[in-house]
């Protein structure tokens, strides 16, 4: 009784993150996202507002690829925020002839704050644009973006991968992860008619947005808890297919170990801070908070898959068939789920080849449970990544 009891307690822990997955899977897979217009001519002003604490080894990279873009449109421009840095940031911003803020308030670090001082700061812009220190902007990004900044739109999100997804298996499944994360979901919540949702690199925000709703985001998941905010007031984040940009993730071990922990340990917090609220307001008719409410409770893919081979594994020690059919539905969903997003990002043989390495990338996930226990305490600390140099 107690083997079927737990199988039947970690089968119920997937159930609801089954469903929406399979939801949004489909919806993705059988999108055709709409093509914004082109252009009006009186074009807004947009500001690319790139946040930076201690980039300045690879921060030239990304202002080269921005460059390309900006030559290309007019009434835009790129502003760094060098925040709290203690090397030359600034410095090479400003030989790279772009614009520079600096910050320094050591008591209030992290992204959200950078981003907030930038936005009071900046006052001649129609809509920020905004891009991580360490990223690469596809060809075409900027113009796919303005065209999507019509005076009905709230804020934009466009697709976002991994820069140099090839330069090894960790770079290779964080580009399927990042798939399937931030291009099949906001794609498939853009097809259900959803806000796409906001991924903290490649997003924009109109300076009316802005005001109606400040950037009051300063956790460390600060994107997921200001889209949050967005929805809660009615406004909506449009999914701009068309457009793309890639960030750098870690190589070393240890520095991928401290951002995963980091980052699933803030949305830990967020969810056990937010989710009661958000599942009273659902009750109360507010139906349009339930989409974020389900992304919240889902649990990383690696937890969710060893939760069903547990309860698939039980189901088969009691022969309980159905417990055994939904585990199977389950497991069948998350196939399903990255395939789709192996199609949808044009995956290749290595993407292929690299899949191989899942099991491996499970037991690394599962084994940082502990870190991002701790990473989801509400005083944990942000820590910048360890990068690579270019």
């Amino acid at each position: 009784m107690w083997i079927e009891a737990l199988g039947g307690a970690a089968l119920a822990l997937t159930l609801p993150g089954s469903a929406y997955l399979a939801t949004l899977t489909v919806a993705a897979a059988l999108a055709r996202p709409r093509r914004c217009a082109a252009p009006a001519a009186d074009a807004p002003s947009v500001v690319i507002v790139v946040p930076a604490h201690n980039e300045s080894i690879g921060l030239l990279r990304t202002l080269h690829s921005l460059r390309r873009e900006v030559s290309r449109c007019s009434r835009t421009r790129v502003v760094v925020v060098a925040d709290n840095c203690s090397d030359d940031t600034a410095a090479v911003a400003l030989a790279a002839g772009v614009d520079v803020l600096e910050r320094h308030d050591a008591s209030l670090r992290g992204k959200g704050y950078a981003l907030q001082f930038a936005f009071n700061a900046i006052e001649d812009a129609d809509w920020f644009v905004v891009i991580d220190a360490d990223t690469d902007v596809a060809p075409g990004f900027l113009a796919a973006m303005r065209a999507c900044m019509t005076p009905d739109a709230d804020a934009l999100q466009c697709r976002y991968g991994v820069r140099d997804p090839l330069a090894g298996r960790r770079q290779t499944l964080a580009d399927v992860a990042l798939g399937a994360w931030n291009v099949l979901r906001p794609r498939g919540r853009s097809a259900l008619g959803l806000s796409a949702g906001i991924l903290g690199n490649g997003f924009a925000l109109s300076r009316s947005t802005l005001q109606a709703v400040p950037y009051s985001a300063h956790s460390i998941v600060e994107d997921v808890e200001y889209h949050l905010l967005l929805v809660r007031s009615g406004l909506f984040v449009r999914w701009v297919d068309a457009a793309q940009v890639r960030g750098d993730m870690p190589h070393a071990t240890a520095a991928a170990s401290e951002q995963r922990a980091r980052w699933e340990g803030g949305r830990l917090r967020l969810a056990a801070e937010r989710a009661p609220g958000l599942l009273r307001s659902v009750c109360r008719g507010q139906g349009r908070l339930a989409d974020p409410l389900l992304d919240l409770l889902l649990l990383p893919l690696a937890w969710h898959v060893t939760l069903l081979l547990f309860a698939l594994a039980m189901a088969s020690m009691t022969g309980e068939s159905v417990m055994q059919t939904l585990a199977v539905a389950g497991l069948a969903t998350v196939a399903m789920h990255v395939a789709v997003a192996l199609r949808l990002i044009g995956a290749g043989r290595t993407h292929l080849r690299a899949l191989l390495g899942v099991p491996a990338h499970v037991a690394w996930k599962l084994c940082l449970a502990g870190a991002t226990w701790r990473a989801s305490r509400r005083h944990a600390a942000w820590v910048r990544s360890a990068r690579q140099a270019p």
